[in-house]
């Protein structure tokens, strides 16, 4: 098993290992709710796209593969049922799971009150941080209302974060750019003091040749619900109740046995959290 400490940070509790922060979305009181449900002999199918890394993705040999392909194959395995994974065209997911062309969609959907209107949904497994990122030669105060007063702050226009700016960092310069690379390369350049973004693109831009060393993240995660969503889980359609809840109680396992951050560690060398 993996050893993490626990730790407060932003919204959600985290644990670090290795120097990386993982989230953990789990209630601790769900430990004494646990339903010991099974979803029956039948082989589970998993529909996932395959071009969104690091999340879902085509590996080497065309397998998909990902954080939330490798852990949708933890769950069948914590779980011992016999499971296939298949890729599909992102926007048909939804749609074959209703046309029983598979059981279980495993990839970045956002939950929201409209898919919870047509399907079963886990509990959040993944959530989408907001954060803000600096050059590491700059110096800058780690960001708050007050310490963000006439700072130059890059966002992407018209985005929720933008608007989450706005509202909760007033005195903060908002420089708009049409896309968030423009921002990115605007604050490698020194054009801007801050990008406040997407933290898991921002953790790509971070770990990745094109910023160059150059920027880190700044202070905590963001994580609102109404800007920012309520994240991802896996789902099922609403009448197969047995198999989601064996799903969320084998997702709280993985977390409580070290897989979840030992599967977290493999697609994140820079933490979105």
């Amino acid at each position: 098993m993996l050893g993490a400490a626990l730790i407060c940070g932003g919204d959600a509790p985290t644990a670090r290992a290795d120097g990386v922060t993982i989230p953990n979305f789990w209630n601790p009181r769900s430990r004494q709710e646990r339903m010991e449900s099974q979803p029956g002999t039948r082989t589970v199918r998993f529909l996932t796209d395959d071009d969104f890394p690091p999340l879902h993705f085509a590996g080497p040999d065309g397998t998909p593969t990902g954080f939330v392909v490798e852990l949708a194959r933890a769950v069948c395995e914590r779980l011992a049922m016999s499971c296939t994974v298949q890729a599909r065209r992102f926007d048909t997911l939804l749609d074959a799971l209703a046309d029983r062309q598979g059981d279980v969609v495993a990839a970045a959907i956002p939950l929201t009150p409209t898919l919870r209107a047509r399907f079963l949904a886990t509990r959040p497994y993944f959530r989408w941080p907001a954060r803000f990122v600096a050059r590491t030669d700059k110096g800058l105060p780690v960001p708050s209302a007050a310490a963000l007063a006439e700072k130059s702050v890059g966002v992407v226009g018209g985005s929720a974060h933008a608007a989450y700016l706005t509202a909760f960092f007033p005195k903060a310069v908002a420089k708009p750019f049409t896309d968030l690379a423009t921002a990115e390369a605007a604050l490698r350049r020194g054009e801007v003091d801050y990008v406040f973004a997407d933290g898991l693109n921002l953790a790509l831009w971070i770990g990745g040749v094109e910023a160059a060393g150059c920027c880190a993240f700044l202070g905590g995660d963001y994580l609102e619900n109404r800007y920012f969503g309520e994240g991802i889980g896996l789902v099922t359609r609403s009448d197969d109740p047995v198999l989601s809840r064996a799903l969320d109680d084998a997702l709280q396992r993985l977390w409580d046995e070290g897989k979840y951050a030992e599967l977290y560690l493999r697609f994140f060398p820079v933490s979105p959290f």
